[in-house]
């Protein structure tokens, strides 16, 4: 599934060449980097105050890291702050090194104050704008920042007639909370009760200029006329989906989650968060300075959101003393705007889709709530406890040992006592009308556990994201560690395989690590379990993961040392 293929030859003589590049790049040895990466506390001031953020090497956002296709990263995690710590790399493969993919208590326990681990992994098959960011508690708030896959030397981009653009400018856009993003997410697990909504959100680390105390800071990109400029965004934000535009200008996504995509012109991006999007901007306007804008798309009827607007400047290098150009955004609750964009991405090349379907799957996801203990007083609606789940399963952490550590000792057994079991449901329990008005308040509450599911090496898996409307229905962006994944369709109501089948895109599906489970609607993703090991998928608003909107794969060894997982690294934390 490598998007960096660009030969038109015959299928038969295409693989025969692309084993051949196989093999000499294995015997080529890769551009090695090394980066260290000191996680610790430093002070910002933001919303008019000064605040203790963790941050990685005192920067926030963290250090972009530039790699090119092909290329090994050593990146050393040093832990001074004061709490655990993860990295996970978002998006990347990770093929054979499920020790290096940075889930807390999934594939390694956590680096602890005053630790240390070195993630080593290749960066293979993938071009185009990932991101790493903390897997720890709601430490990813601050700790995360871009990674960029160009081409290897010699290697034209797809886009641009081959030429590499002028310039390349991340946008990571993110979430701001007048407090410590630990304490928020601590007190709504005390009582249950839904976390503080964030104060602000961000365009690399600044609020921007309709926030008080915040205009000196807005982040501003020098942009010259006639130039075409590749904007990498990032949606780093923990809870919101976003809605993003700048003004006066086209912008033609050219890839999506490091895969490339046909062009696409839009004057607005709908970005969910953990997604990436890859879009051209030739800065053909009158001199001038132009905002681009963000704010929430919230699908959730009657769910609080951060309402807030946040700005950065494109400037062409004027000295104007009008106040910036502003684009016009969509409602926060226009799904018809949010679908437009999904449904308009292709992949750039015909789809390389297994012919089978060895595993067919069908995952309910939502929210729902636990019932109080005895005695005790909730903060969820009517003296509850929110919950979410997959299947009505609530994910819940091990916390004696990583999942990949108890599935790698066990040698490979179908459950490891105490820490995890393999019979994590392919089908609901119970079938119901998953996005009806009013679902039966007796299907609101999960069952919590620890629970993967087992598949072969080389499964061709088909998996029904079917969203739920109990308690609220709402979009759900879904990530997969360890695989991209081919999104064949999407839909609202009840999926219905006699007629949606139908509906799948099987020529030119677009290939992601995240998709959009739409308000009270489907998704239908595809992939081939190839990469060995144990690999978590969640909700990526972190509020629902952090309620158990979770489940794990755990994908078998196949034959030989290729196709088997590698052995844990000597500096794996310990639990």
């Amino acid at each position: 599934m490598s998007t960096s293929s660009r030969s038109s030859l015959p299928y038969p003589l295409l693989l025969t060449t692309l084993a051949l590049v196989l093999l000499c790049s294995q015997l080529t040895i890769a551009k090695e980097q090394y980066h260290e990466f000191v996680v610790k506390e430093a002070t910002v001031t933001r919303l008019c105050g000064a605040q203790r953020i963790m941050t990685v090497n005192g920067e926030f956002p963290g250090p972009t890291v530039e790699v090119a296709e092909g290329d090994a990263l050593i990146v050393r995690v040093v832990n001074r702050g004061s709490y655990n710590v993860t990295v996970h790399w978002h998006g990347v493969r990770q093929m054979r090194t499920g020790w290096a993919d940075g889930p807390e208590f999934v594939t390694q326990c956590p680096i602890r104050p005053g630790s240390s681990y070195a993630y080593r992994f290749t960066v293979a098959g993938q071009e185009g704008t990932l991101w790493w960011h903390a897997h720890s508690s709601w430490l990813r708030a601050t700790v995360h920042g871009a990674l960029l896959i160009r081409p290897r030397a010699g290697v034209p981009y797809p886009f641009n007639g081959g030429e590499p653009p002028a310039r390349e400018i991340p946008i990571i856009i993110g979430e701001w909370w007048n407090m410590n993003p630990i304490d928020v997410v601590r007190t709504a697990t005390r009582t249950g009760a839904a976390p503080n909504i964030s104060d602000a959100l961000t365009v690399n680390g600044q609020p921007g200029d309709l926030y008080k105390c915040s205009s000196n800071g807005t982040t501003t990109f020098a942009v010259k006329s006639g130039e075409t400029n590749l904007l990498r965004f990032i949606n780093a934000a923990l809870n919101t989906e976003l809605f993003v535009s700048l003004a006066g200008h086209t912008m033609t996504v050219v890839g999506a989650d490091a895969s490339y995509t046909k062009p696409y012109a839009t004057s607005v991006l709908m970005i969910a968060p953990g997604q990436t999007t890859d879009v051209l901007v030739t800065f053909d306007q009158a001199p001038g300075r132009y905002y681009l804008a963000a704010r929430a798309y919230a699908s959730a009827q009657g769910v609080p959101f951060d309402n807030t607007t946040t700005t950065a400047i494109f400037d062409y290098g004027t000295a104007a003393t009008t106040s910036p150009a502003m684009p016009t955004l969509p409602a926060y609750n226009d799904t018809a705007t949010a679908t437009s964009f999904t449904t308009s991405l292709r992949g750039l090349r015909k789809a390389e889709l297994p012919t089978r379907v060895d595993e067919s799957l069908f995952f309910t996801v939502g929210v729902g709530l636990f019932n109080c203990s005895s005695g005790q007083t909730c903060g969820g609606p009517n003296n509850t406890r929110f919950a979410a789940s997959i299947n009505n399963v609530s994910f819940v952490l091990p916390s004696t040992t990583s999942i990949l550590q108890a599935h790698y000792s066990g040698g490979g057994a179908a459950s490891a006592p105490g820490v995890f079991t393999a019979d994590f449901p392919a089908n609901p329990p119970v079938q119901f009308d998953y996005t009806a008005q009013n679902v039966s308040r007796a299907l609101w509450q999960p069952v919590p556990g620890t629970k993967v599911y087992r598949l072969k090496y080389g499964a061709a898996v088909q998996l029904v994201l079917q969203g739920t409307n109990v308690f609220a229905a709402e979009n759900h962006p879904i990530h997969l560690h360890g695989y991209d994944f081919y999104i064949l369709a999407e839909g609202f109501g009840n999926f219905d395989a006699t007629t949606d089948t139908a509906k799948f895109n099987l020529d030119d599906p677009p290939m992601r690590n995240t998709v959009g489970v739409p308000v009270n609607g489907w998704a239908v993703i595809r992939f081939v379990a190839d990469n060995p090991g144990v690999w978590l998928m969640h909700c990526h608003l972190d509020v629902h993961i952090t309620w158990g909107l979770a489940m794990a794969f755990l994908v078998e060894d196949g034959v030989g040392q290729l196709e088997s997982l590698e052995a844990p690294p000597s500096d794996l934390p310990l639990c």
